[in-house]
């Protein structure tokens, strides 16, 4: 053997075991790196119980607890038991040990082997799975507690009249029961099976019986639990065809029994139950027989039926007795099915009324009826919101949010007033120099709400602020107006210590301070909390850093969001969360809805793609992606106060059975409805994710004819956004009121058109006041299908295919501007439909949307105004509409008249309308004509530019020459601002507006400036 490390005459160096010294400091790590494991787990157990006991809500977090701990316990302990109980009895029924074959003599070598382990490895097996198998059970808690706290629906089936409880409560703890047992017993029998063969009990190749008596009666009887179990499932299979979905040709999704299910699957389950019995009991006579001859020609003879009986007959059935006749067949579970999801989603009093979609009426009245009819909101949320940004920011560390929110607050004459309101949360992208004391200690909070008329702009175009500036001012008394939990706030902040926080800044620049007196968050005066959290959150410096000592506390899961998912994880909530200003202090109001998936005959849908729209997109949050339901209600609203973050739960649907179960097994954790305040109660709504449900179900469910359903003839389509061609019309807030109503209710709506067509079928509206009566009625129009009527498409093509509307647009986007287009508003009025859609206008020199025109169509009149009133006036025939040849702004009236070539153009274009309009009325639609019409209005329009081109350029150069001229004695124009072309006068007056402050205090034009 060589020496180790040396020559042939060096040492040699023994190799042995470690010395006791480096087993020693090898222990020690193994110690220490245990200890920090254990200190990650407990670091994570213990900042979610600090977090929860600050909110007060540790109830929750105990029961939660205590259900996964005991479920865990049982169930891994059950798992634990069953395996090691059979390896134990394999073992110990092992025949005595005899190599009488090859087979035998090579397993004695792996009998000798385990023999000195084999208490650790029974011991290691059945804790490996038991660990496993309590894991998985810790995870139906929520199924557990639906169990043991269920309440009765008091509403039972239409097949087999069990209460709605049993399919929502019972049967899904009884399919995880089913489910555990045969884990349980395959385990075990694998387990038994490889003892058996490896002490002899089972032989494969060994001459002579290939099982002992021991063995045969052990598996024995295991296949007969296996068996005994399949037919348990059988018999929930019966009851589970009452929420299972399917397809139904022409229908698509289907929950619940159809012919086939009910005259040929539900028998099959049936018969197969009982053969499943006598099987199971076939396999546990080998007690006595010592065979498996009978036991294995009954499960045969099982298997056989399931494929004949559970397959080929089902499938005989639907071939020669459904598909001849299948509307027939299944209109009596088409019925089940239309009645039972209708009144599963809260639409079963949905009302629906025919409407004629065109207006008789005389126009002057028409006009009055406009404005009492609905108060027609100006203010996009979803545009306007830079707007607001640039306007109300004050400071680069703030934000506002992409989309704002729609509220009702009371004007000065206490009359209620929609109202487009965004807090100024703080925006950590915008400190000025990053670190983390920064990041967590100085900016640790927004400040204050900015609200706006939704019904009204200022002359520049720009939001008519009623709340405003820093510190906010207007129309709220005294209030708290820090903002530290919001939609935007997402990190952790250090706050009360001995740091100073910066409040806001002052008029002249300077910075105040203050310190947060909320009892929001977690104390960080105890150093244990510290390490907790520095470990949690991976900062170490939380454990070191001077920044924190007596009153420190950490404040985190900040979104409203976030922190009602935590208090309340049974929940399902909203994707918005709005702020209202409720008495003095700032609170954000989630919807969160109770939901099932298990009510029977309901058809289930996707809650992420039903509440998708085009405000979804990165801007808005879409409500639990995945969660497949049959069964919602907004059965909680919660409110997040903005300053200390306290959650209140309400409950709302006093009704609702699946509420009812969950106050069972969570007592005190939700306030009845009785509990809410009058001030809360005026900004409580109809929830949009609710609504989006209902209508996507609304698309086919509000036909109640079954023959009608089947056929598809009245589907429905929720409408692409004509903006935003790529996803859904999000609904829309709106104070007005339907055909039946006596005056204007704050409600959502939204408009439906038929499958494949553009033209409207129906409008959607919903009485979303809290404080109506009529809260929560949903009214449908249905318009006539021999009456074509626009739909929003249509009615946006129309905007941009008016030659005079494009000319206009066309100088409303010079000088690099862009226009946007606003939600486009539908008002039913007077069996007509009134369309209304803002436009704004981005300019280059702003870089923020401002209101400049409004887009108004009744009929076959449209208007495109500077004011919602003067498009009114014109629709309706009070007004003549604005020459689009004139460029808007000032000097109109100097302006000489159009180019002939231009006016020829814009008669062409409107030539092309017509024969484009005509072509799409024919029966069936001529699409050559209307694509060659298509052409024709494109190249109208292209001459109309060239030609108003050519003169602006004649007019620029004809400016130029006089300019020479009067350059010779010394004049230089009346000023800069009759210098500048109408739009940068425009852009001027608008950043004038922006310096000087809030435009709602400023004219519609800054005086422009002299330079003389």
């Amino acid at each position: 053997m060589p020496d180790r490390g040396g020559g042939p005459t060096g040492p040699r160096i023994r190799v042995g075991r470690p010395s006791r010294r480096v087993r020693t400091l090898l222990m020690t790590l193994g110690v220490l790196a245990v200890l920090a494991m254990a200190f990650v787990m407990f670091a994570g157990f213990w900042t979610d119980w600090l977090w929860y006991r600050s909110v007060h809500y540790s109830s929750v977090f105990r029961t939660t607890l205590i259900t996964k701990i005991g479920l865990f316990a049982v169930f891994g302990l059950l798992m634990a038991t069953a395996v090691g109980v059979n390896i134990w009895l394999a073992h110990r029924l092992r025949p005595p040990l005899s190599a009488m074959s090859l087979e035998q003599q090579s397993l004695d070598r792996y009998r000798m082997g385990i023999d000195p382990y084999k208490k650790w490895l029974l011991i290691g097996i059945t804790a490996l799975v038991g660990l496993i198998s309590g894991a998985s059970a810790s995870g139906q808690w929520r199924t557990w507690l639906l169990w043991v706290n269920g309440v009765s629906f008091g509403e039972k089936d239409a097949q087999f009249h069990k209460d709605v409880s049993f399919y929502a409560f019972d049967l899904p703890w009884y399919r995880f029961l089913l489910s555990f047992g045969f884990a349980a017993t395959v385990l075990s029998l694998i387990a038994a099976t490889l003892v058996h063969y490896l002490y002899g009990g089972l032989r494969i190749t060994s001459p002579g019986a290939r099982a002992t008596a021991a063995a045969t009666g052990h598996l024995s009887v295991l296949l007969g639990i296996f068996v005994a179990l399949k037919a348990v499932a059988y018999w929930l299979d019966r009851y589970g065809l009452a929420v299972k979905s399917s397809d139904l040709k022409e229908t698509g999704n289907w929950t619940g029994l159809k012919y086939v299910d009910a005259n040929a699957y539900l028998p099959a389950k049936t018969i197969l139950f009982f053969i499943a019995v006598i099987c199971a009991l076939l396999f546990f006579a080998t007690l006595w027989r010592r065979t498996w001859q009978l036991p294995v020609i009954g499960f045969g003879l099982m298997v056989l039926s399931a494929i004949l009986i559970g397959g080929l007959y089902p499938a005989i059935v639907q071939k020669f007795q459904v598909q001849p006749n299948e509307q027939a067949k299944e209109a009596p579970y088409i019925k089940k099915n239309i009645e039972a999801t209708r009144k599963a989603y809260g639409i079963d009093e949905a009302k629906v009324t025919g409407y004629q979609g065109e207006s008789k009426s005389d126009p002057k009245s028409l006009r009055e009826k406009a404005e009492s009819t609905a108060s027609l909101r100006l203010l996009d949320p979803n545009v306007v919101s830079p707007t607001v940004q640039q306007l109300q920011q004050v400071r680069g560390y703030y934000q506002f949010p992409q989309v704002l929110d729609v509220d009702r607050y009371k004007d000065k004459n206490g009359e209620d007033q929609d109202t487009v309101i965004g807090l100024r949360e703080i925006n950590t992208k915008g400190i000025p120099e990053r670190n983390w004391i920064n990041d967590h200690f100085k900016y640790t909070h927004g400040y204050g709400a900015v609200t706006a008329k939704g019904t009204e702009t200022t002359k520049t175009g720009a939001p008519s602020f009623m709340e405003r500036n820093l510190p906010s001012q207007g129309q709220f008394p005294q209030y708290e107006q820090r903002i530290y939990y919001g939609e935007k706030t997402t990190q952790y902040s250090i706050v009360g210590g001995p740091q100073e926080e910066l409040d806001y800044s002052g008029d002249k620049g300077e910075e105040k301070t203050t310190k947060y007196r909320g009892k929001s968050g977690v104390n960080l005066s105890n150093p244990l909390n510290r390490a907790a959290y520095a470990v949690s959150f991976n900062e170490p410096q939380i454990l070191y850093s001077g920044a924190i000592g007596e009153g420190s506390r950490i404040l985190y899961n900040r979104t409203p969001k976030e922190r009602v998912e935590a208090v309340a994880p049974w929940l399902t909530i909203d994707g918005d969360a709005y702020p209202a200003v409720i008495g003095n202090r700032i609170q954000w109001i989630v919807d969160a809805y109770t939901t099932t998936n298990g009510y029977p005959y309901a058809s289930r849908t996707t809650l992420g793609d039903t509440t998708q729209d085009s405000l979804t997109d990165g801007q808005r949050e879409v409500v639990a992606q995945e969660n497949k339901v049959n069964y919602i209600r907004n059965s909680v609203k919660a409110t997040v106060d903005a300053y200390d973050g306290s959650v209140k739960l309400y409950e709302w649907d006093t009704k609702d059975p699946v509420l009812k179960t969950w106050r069972k097994a969570f007592p005190g954790t939700v306030k009845d409805h009785d509990k809410i305040s009058d001030e809360l109660m005026e900004h409580l709504r109809y929830p949009q994710d609710l609504f989006k449900v209902q209508r996507e179900l609304l698309t086919r469910y509000h036909v109640t004819d079954p023959e009608q359903f089947y056929s598809g003839s009245e589907v429905w389509h929720v409408p692409d956004d004509p903006t935003n061609k790529i996803e859904s019309v999000p609904p829309y807030y709106l104070s007005m009121k339907m055909p039946d109503q006596q005056q204007k209710k704050f409600s959502l709506t939204t408009t439906f058109t038929p499958n494949g067509r553009d033209n409207l079928s129906a409008f959607m509206a919903v009485d979303a006041d809290a404080q109506s009566k009529e809260y929560g009625k949903i009214r449908i129009l249905k318009l006539r299908p021999n009456n074509p009527v626009s739909g929003p498409q249509q009615v946006q093509s129309k905007f941009n295919s008016d030659p005079k509307i494009a000319e206009s647009i066309r100088l409303l986007k010079g000088g690099d501007s862009t226009v946007e287009y606003g939600n486009l508003l539908t008002v039913p009025l007077d069996e007509g439909l009134l369309y209304v859609e803002p436009v704004y206008v981005r300019g280059a020199g702003t870089n923020y949307p401002l209101l400049k025109k409004v887009l108004v169509t009744f009929g076959d009149q449209t208007a495109f105004e500077d004011s919602l009133g003067k498009a009114l006036d014109v629709v309706f025939g009070e007004k003549k509409p604005t020459d689009p040849t004139k460029p808007p702004g000032e000097g109109d009236q100097d302006r000489p008249p159009a180019d002939p070539t231009v006016a020829q153009a814009l008669k062409d274009a409107q030539d092309a309308i017509d024969a484009g309009q005509k072509a799409l009325q024919q029966q069936p639609q001529d699409w050559e004509a209307f694509g060659k019409a298509q052409k024709d209005l494109k190249d109208a329009l292209d001459r109309a530019a060239k030609a108003e081109k050519a003169a602006a350029d004649k007019a620029k150069n004809d400016a130029k020459g006089d300019a020479k001229g009067d350059g010779k004695n010394g004049a230089q124009g009346d000023g800069e601002g009759d210098a500048k072309p109408d739009g940068d006068r425009d852009k001027a007056a608008d950043q004038a507006s922006a310096r000087t402050g809030p435009p709602g205090d400023q004219p519609e034009r800054a005086p422009a400036r002299a330079d003389g």
